[in-house]
This record gives C-alpha cells, sequence and structure tokens, in this order.
C-alpha cells in the first residue's frame, strides 16, 4: 500500500511539472523557400534540450514555460537566434527563414549554365569569375584575367584546362570560348579572339573543366569557357577606364632594347540605359596602344641581311580601336517576345613572334624571319530573337556573321567569314516536377582564302559543321539533380572530306548535407582539326610550318567525381572544391618540331596525330570571404591543379621525316623517363587576395606558380646544332632550358581608392618582381609593368 502511495506521488508530480511544459514546433526553410535539413534547434539557456531537423525541414521540441531564447543552427547557413514565450500545455508555431552563406561570398544570387541553375547543383567542375576581378586588375584584353583562374592557362594566346594540350601558338584551340551563347573562335584557325570581347561590359565569366561538347561545341575537347555580357538595369550606366603606364627595364643585362618610352594607355568606355521601357541600349569601345615588350630583330655579323622582317621600334607597337553595340527590344504587343541585334567592330595592329633572338640579352626581341606584322580588321553581326512562354517554354534563334581580314607580312595574309546559326528550345516541365530538356540544332560554315593555307591545293577552303544537341536535367527531392545529354557533330571539308560523330555525356549532383554536395560526371569530346592544322604551309628565316592533309579528328573523354563545401569559420565564409579527374585522348593532335621540308629549308612545326594519351589530376580550389572586423573585409580565391599527362602508347610511330626518320613518342622526347606529355606543367597554384576598407581603400594580390616543364621536343637540339655556322643565325635555347629547370612564381598587386561614388583611382602592378621567366620554347614572358588607372562610373538618372 505504501508504494503504491509514493508511485501515485511521483507520477503526480510529474504531471504536474510536464503541465508547465507547451510545444515550439514549426518548419525551418531557406531564402527560397527549400526546406533545410540536418540542423539543430535548441533551447539557448539549456542546450540539453532542443531538436534535429527532419528532411522535410520540420521540428518539435517541449520547452519550458515563458520566454526563451532559442538558437537555429545548420551547416552552412547563418545562424538565427530569437527569444519566443512559450504558453504551458499549448503549442506555439514559429517557422524559420535562414540565409545562406553563399550571399555573404556572392553578394547575389548566381546563376550559371544553360539552366541557369545554382552554382551548387551543377554536375561538372566550374570557375565563375565577376566582373570586379576583372576591372580592378586594370583587364586590358579578356585573357588575363581568366589566366588567374584555377586549373586554367593561357600560353601565347592559348587556353588550356587540366593540361589538355602543349602549345600550337593558339591555333586549333582545345577549350571553347563563347560569348552570349555564340563561339569566339576564328573559323579558319580556331584561335580566340581575346582583344575583340568588350571586357568593360562582362556579366560574369563561367569556367568549365573536362570535356564539354555536348553543348559548347566541337571545340571544347577539354573545357569551355562562357562569358556573359550585361544587358541595362534599371537605371542607366555611363563608366569610363582611363589607364596609362610602362614597361619596366628588363632584369637582364643589355636586355632594354628600346629607345623610345615603353608607354602603355587606353581608355574602355561603356553605356548602357533602357529607352521607353522597352529597348536595352549598351554601347561600349576601347582604344588601346601597347609599346610592347618584344623587340624587332637583329641580324648577327657574317649572316644575310634580314629584308623580310627588320621591323622598326615603332612598327613593332601594338595599337587597338573597337567599337560594340547591343539592342534588344522586348515586344509591348506579344508578352515574351525579344529580338534585337548584337555588333562589335574593331581594327588592330599588331605584331606575331615565335622565337627569341638568343638566350641572354636577346631574350627580349625577335629571331630574324620569326616575326610577323598585323593589321588586323574584324567585326561581327548578331541577330537574335527569343521567345518564353511560362507553358511553351523558351525558344531562341541566334545568328552571327564574323568576318577577319588580316594583312600580315611576308605574304602570310588571310581572310575568311563565318556563318553562324543556332536554334534553342529549353523548357522545365512542371507536371515532372524539376525537369529541364534543352534541345537545338546548330550549324557553321567558314569560307577561308589566304595563300599560307594552300597546302591542299588551293588557297580557297570551306568548312561546315552541323549539328544537333540535347540535354535534360531532374532534381529530386531537392538534394539530387541528374542530368545527361548527346550531340551529333557532321563535318565536310572542300566537298570531299567528311566526319560524322555522335557524343555523350551524364552527371550527378547529390546534396550530403546542408551546404555539401557530391558529384559525379562522364563527357565525351570531339575536334575536327581547323583548316590551319591540316593545310598552313610557311616558311620564313631558318624554319616554316609544314602542311598535313591526312590529319585525322581527335576525341577525348573525361571522368571526374568531386565534392564542393561550403564552410564557416569564425567569420570567414567560403566553399572548398575538390574533384579528381581522369581525361583520355584518342589521335592526339600536336604542334611538333622536326625535319619535315626539303634541304633549303628542313625545320619547322607540323600537326601530327601522336596516339593516344591519359591525363590523372587532382583539381582543388578555396573561394570566399570574411569579415575584418567592422569596417573591413576580405575575398579570395585560390586553387591548386596537379596533373600526370602521359602518353598510352610511346614506340607509336605517327609519323616519319624528310630523311627517312621514324618519329614517335620516345624518339623525340627531349626526357621520356617518365612518359609525361611535351609543354605540360605537373603544378599549378592560383591566388588572389582582395582586402576593402571602409568601402574605400582597397589592396590585392596575385599569385601564379608554374612548374618546370619536364620534356619537350628533342630534336630543337638538333635544329640549335644546325643552325651554329658563320653565316646562319643561331638559335640558342637548350642551355636556357637546362639552366631553368625550376618553377615560376609570378605576383600582381594593386592598389585603389574611391574618392567618391562616381570616381576612383588606382596604381596596378604586374610581376612585380620583375622576374625573367619562360613558360614556353623561346618566348619570355612580360617585364614588370605598373599602371595607373582612373575610373569614372554613374548609375543614377
Amino acid at each position: 500500500m505504501m508504494k503504491a502511495t509514493c508511485l501515485t506521488i511521483i507520477l503526480f508530480i510529474a504531471g504536474f511539472l510536464n503541465a508547465q511544459d507547451g510545444t515550439l514546433k514549426g518548419k525551418v526553410r531557406d531564402e527560397k523557400g527549400n526546406p533545410v535539413f540536418g540542423g539543430q534547434v535548441i533551447c539557448r539557456i539549456d542546450r540539453t534540450i532542443g531538436s534535429g531537423i527532419d528532411e522535410d525541414g520540420n521540428y518539435s521540441m517541449k520547452l519550458p514555460a515563458g520566454k526563451v531564447k532559442i538558437v537555429c543552427r545548420a551547416t552552412g547557413m547563418i545562424s538565427d537566434t530569437f527569444m519566443i514565450t512559450i504558453i504551458a500545455n499549448q503549442i506555439v508555431t514559429r517557422d524559420i527563414v535562414l540565409s545562406s552563406f553563399v550571399q555573404q561570398i556572392e553578394g547575389v544570387d548566381v546563376k550559371v549554365g544553360k539552366f541557369d541553375r545554382a552554382l551548387e547543383d551543377q554536375t561538372v567542375s566550374m570557375e565563375i569569375i565577376r566582373p570586379e576581378l576583372i576591372e580592378n586588375k586594370n583587364t586590358r584584353s579578356i585573357e588575363t584575367a581568366l589566366d588567374q583562374t584555377p586549373g586554367l592557362n593561357i600560353l601565347d594566346g592559348e587556353p588550356q584546362i587540366r593540361g589538355g594540350s602543349g602549345f600550337t601558338f593558339g591555333v586549333g584551340s582545345k577549350v571553347a570560348v563563347i560569348v552570349d551563347d555564340m563561339p569566339m573562335l576564328s573559323g579558319d584557325a580556331g584561335r580566340p579572339e581575346w582583344g575583340f570581347i568588350p571586357v568593360e561590359n562582362i556579366h560574369q565569366i563561367e569556367v568549365i573543366k573536362g570535356a564539354a561538347s555536348v553543348l559548347s561545341g566541337s571545340s571544347a575537347l577539354s573545357g569551355s569557357i562562357h562569358i556573359r555580357t550585361k544587358y541595362p538595369q534599371a537605371k542607366p550606366l555611363t563608366k569610363v577606364n582611363a589607364y596609362s603606364g610602362f614597361y619596366s627595364k628588363p632584369n637582364v643585362a643589355d636586355a632594354d632594347w628600346w629607345s623610345n618610352f615603353p608607354l602603355i594607355t587606353g581608355v574602355n568606355i561603356l553605356h548602357s540605359r533602357i529607352v521607353k521601357k522597352n529597348l536595352d541600349v549598351v554601347l561600349g569601345g576601347n582604344i588601346n596602344y601597347d609599346h610592347g615588350y618584344i623587340g624587332p630583330p637583329v641580324t648577327d655579323s657574317f649572316v644575310v641581311e634580314d629584308t623580310i622582317s627588320n621591323f622598326t621600334e615603332r612598327q613593332m607597337s601594338l595599337k587597338r580601336a573597337r567599337f560594340n553595340f547591343n539592342l534588344r527590344y522586348r515586344s509591348k504587343k506579344f508578352r515574351g517576345l525579344s529580338y534585337g541585334v548584337n555588333g562589335n567592330v574593331m581594327y588592330a595592329q599588331s605584331n606575331l613572334s615565335f622565337a627569341w633572338l638568343n638566350d641572354s640579352s636577346g631574350l627580349y626581341q625577335s629571331y630574324p624571319g620569326a616575326v610577323f606584322l598585323q593589321d588586323q580588321f574584324i567585326f561581327h553581326v548578331d541577330p537574335f530573337l527569343n521567345f518564353f512562354t511560362q507553358t511553351d517554354g523558351k525558344h531562341s534563334f541566334r545568328m552571327r556573321m564574323l568576318h577577319a581580314n588580316n594583312e600580315m607580312t611576308a605574304n602570310q595574309s588571310n581572310q575568311s567569314t563565318t556563318i553562324y546559326g543556332d536554334y534553342m528550345f529549353r523548357k522545365s516541365y512542371e507536371t515532372l516536377k524539376d525537369f529541364d530538356f534543352i534541345g537545338g540544332l546548330t550549324g557553321t560554315h567558314t569560307s577561308s582564302y589566304a595563300n599560307l593555307y594552300a597546302g591542299g591545293g588551293s588557297p580557297y577552303n570551306d568548312l561546315l559543321n552541323v549539328s544537333a544537341y540535347a540535354q535534360f536535367d531532374k532534381k529530386i527531392k531537392n538534394v539530387l539533380n541528374v542530368s545527361a545529354g548527346g550531340r551529333l557533330e557532321y563535318f565536310q571539308l572542300n566537298d570531299t572530306i567528311t566526319a560524322l560523330k555522335p557524343i555523350f555525356r551524364a552527371g550527378s549532383s547529390l546534396k550530403l548535407y546542408q551546404e555539401t554536395y557530391l558529384r559525379a560526371s562522364y563527357g565525351q569530346g570531339y575536334r575536327f582539326p581547323t583548316i590551319t592544322e591540316r593545310y598552313i604551309r610557311t616558311g620564313v628565316g631558318n624554319f616554316g610550318v609544314f602542311p598535313n592533309p591526312e590529319l585525322m579528328p581527335e576525341s577525348s573523354w573525361n571522368a571526374e567525381v568531386g565534392i564542393k563545401q561550403g564552410i564557416k569559420f569564425g567569420k570567414i565564409y567560403g566553399y572548398i572544391d575538390v574533384a579528381g579527374f581522369w581525361q583520355e585522348y584518342e589521335n592526339t593532335i600536336e604542334y611538333l618540331f622536326g625535319f619535315w621540308g626539303d634541304p633549303t629549308q628542313p625545320f619547322g612545326f607540323k600537326f601530327l596525330n601522336t596516339g593516344a594519351s591519359r591525363v590523372l589530376g587532382i583539381d582543388a580550389s578555396f573561394s570566399g570571404k570574411s569579415k575584418l572586423g567592422k569596417h573591413a573585409e576580405m575575398t579570395f580565391i585560390t586553387g591548386y591543379n596537379y596533373i600526370v599527362p602521359k602518353t598510352l602508347n610511346p614506340d607509336f610511330i605517327y609519323a616519319i621525316d624528310g630523311i627517312g626518320r621514324e618519329y614517335s613518342y620516345n624518339s623525340t622526347s627531349y626526357d621520356s623517363t617518365d612518359q609525361i606529355l611535351k609543354y605540360r606543367f605537373l603544378h599549378n597554384i592560383k591566388g588572389d587576395i582582395e582586402i576593402t576598407i571602409r568601402k574605400k581603400f582597397a589592396i590585392g594580390f596575385s599569385a601564379k606558380y608554374f612548374s618546370k616543364i619536364t620534356n619537350m621536343d628533342g630534336v630543337i637540339q638538333e635544329f640549335e646544332n644546325a643552325t651554329q655556322g658563320p653565316f646562319v643565325q643561331t638559335i640558342r635555347y637548350i642551355d636556357y632550358f637546362n639552366t631553368h629547370q625550376f618553377g615560376n612564381w609570378i605576383f600582381d598587386a594593386r592598389v585603389s581608392y574611391n574618392l567618391s561614388e562616381k570616381h576612383k583611382i588606382a596604381i596596378i602592378g604586374s610581376n612585380i618582381f620583375n622576374r625573367v621567366l619562360s613558360l614556353r620554347p623561346l618566348k619570355i614572358e612580360p617585364p614588370r609593368s605598373i599602371m595607373f588607372q582612373y575610373t569614372f562610373k554613374m548609375d543614377k538618372n
């Protein structure tokens, strides 16, 4: 009886105490309304009281009656703390909205790719370059900003992603360069026209790493670069960016060849506005003068005088004038209909230097016969039409006529006209719940005339490419995103050479935890050789470039697994991204030096299929933002890329030269010990950091590291030996190569100050330690340059 009484008292007390509790429940969502799962809602005073958040964002917990302080936490989200009053024996509902710290990093909701999805939903490795970095580094040509991207290098104008290519003087790019969904590669040579891209009006740049031919086209063998320009906002914008500076004296004895001041100067202009609510107008332009750091050739004593490239200092300078416009009209009568025309025109004078004078005081001068002057006139006109409805999706029609006329010395002139057209359909199917589809047809025709492309028998060459593509993306429960697609490519060269190739890709992205994303992808690439690669025939001085009409298309596949992790450490918000990748290439096209000609000019370069190759590697990056006190913040992007590029058939004989010698990887390599492909950097580090104080003063630093080149064409040694003599200009490179077997660091710095909302001044230094370095054979990189920049910006009515 006594035990029963005690038990009754205990149950009564427990029931009484429980009656003093209430229930707090609700949902936890992010800013987009998606449920946040995996976090906790806890009582601030007693942390033993709390609740987990389920996959639908729900939480529920019992709390003592009265005022209680509650904390809601989730990985990758900014914590929320609030006071709430709990009523005994009642349920109190409180929904919680957490902000992702991605907003702290970007400041905006970043959308990327054809489907305009969030960066974390992408199934491929991708880097984003914001316009602030482009402006802050005084970017005169877009490749200088791109070269700061982890995993991407721009060498001699040629983009290289993850060691997918060696060096080809910019010809036959294996990376697609796309501006507003249209290619920006010359139709005959596949060379990026970097100076033609309007750097003053960039909205965003997306760099996709790995084979991306399904949506980006044939050139995207190892990746693609998507550049988006900006349309007007609600307020008109006028921006003027003027700059002036100079090159420093090279850090080599007697290497300052110039007698005039090595001036760099120019101006970028942009005006954008909405006229009468429906007409978007963007006008921009650039004028640039660059004295240049590569000087004219000098002929040695007892050598026959150079009459082909005996240029003056003034002739070696670089000049450019460009004007571009975007016009878009949004129909008042038909909702969702917009149409317009974009255009760009440029005239430029420049030089193309292929080899230095010598490996000492002549590093910053050209070898006789290995430099050409170019007068380039280039323009494109792009009409377009877009029609969008909620029920029928989006239809896009785009066309481009691109014409380039390059007047060059030594009978190297060439001209081409490229006609491009694309129809794309995109739709999100609500009945299938987050199912997106893209499909389209693309056609490109290039007509080229050049005497130096007569290696196929005629200076007239025509190249046709027609393709159809499709891809779908499906998001499942806001956790899993899957995509798959295909493309069918058809090529026809001069009515005789044809090729038909299907390619595929697939990928997925899985949200493991809040701000933790695991992705995997597989993609194929296919690239048809350009007119230049097949048919170029030219020779000036002691060496030439030789045609290969039998050159075959190259193909690739890329597989990777990566993880993107959002982190918050103190006041540091950022993303860490790590990917392991495996790339294989068939019929790899390389630009190789050899004895291909007749006895009068036996030495030179030729494009050849060298067999199969493989590139394995790791790609890691860390980018974000940090608060450094009340009035200061820091933004940063860093990356490391490690590759193991190897041949898969080192004894495969891919060519026989003019004297009957067999060419294979083993027989042509300077160092074949580890079977490393030629002209690759195994280690590459990139980094940029900027600190801003009170939104007025900013200081920034950039760093790049390139490890040593371990292998190159061994025949360069023979060529150097063959040019030793009293009546031949000597080529010297091997001694430089052997004495520079170490990596190279390059550092840049910048300081800026906002005088007001409209006016900003800055000083920008490139290669600030004036390092002497060469990243490809016979070509020296620029010495230090110091630039002074003034920016006027007005974005008010």
